[in-house]
């Protein structure tokens, strides 16, 4: 009897010849549902080849098959460590130049604020310190006569932006004679 007269024998109520045949059939069955997991199995590890028979083979592709999948899972997990690690690391520089930002924004501020009180307040120039002029009258040897600089409004000496001629006063005694 084959495995197909058997299953229907038992469908239809019939025994089978000896409880031995009932053994074998249930073997047989077994051996075929692998066999045909084998097969499904090799199909499954080398697609668009014809399934290979040999059992051996099939479980050392499938052996070899997930070993490499196992390696490949944790180089991912690996990558994907890292990538969190490289996150975090983001994460904390892109707060790090978010805090500077509102640093230097405040400093920025700042410095306008600055910038407005010194426009709106009236400059102030501090006087130059005296130092003897270089000019000499006319007629004189150099050194014996220095002029002083005349400290005029608003605060700059103007005997600087006067030509030398203006500034010398060695004819004021004769133009205008000292009162007594």
């Amino acid at each position: 009897m084959g495995l197909k007269n058997l299953a229907q024998a038992n469908v239809r109520g019939q025994s089978p010849a000896s409880g031995l045949s009932s053994k074998a059939c249930r073997e047989k069955m077994r051996r075929d549902r692998l066999n045909d997991k084998f097969v499904e199995l090799g199909s499954i590890l080398d697609p668009g080849k014809p399934p290979k028979m040999d059992k051996a083979a099939i479980l050392s592709d499938a052996v070899h098959m997930v070993t490499q999948l196992r390696t490949d899972v944790q180089k991912l997990k690996d990558s994907n460590e890292k990538l969190h690690e490289k996150i975090k690391e983001l994460k904390t520089e892109k707060n790090e130049l978010r805090d500077e930002k509102q640093r230097l924004k405040a400093e920025k501020e700042s410095l306008e604020q600055q910038v407005k009180l010194l426009n709106a307040t009236p400059s102030f120039v501090p006087h130059p310190p005296v130092i003897p002029t270089p000019y000499v009258a006319q007629g004189q040897a150099s050194g014996q006569k220095l002029m002083m600089p005349v400290i005029g409004y608003p605060g700059f000496p103007m005997w600087q932006f006067m030509p030398p001629a203006d500034v010398d006063t060695s004819q004021d005694v004769e133009s205008c004679p000292p009162v007594a």
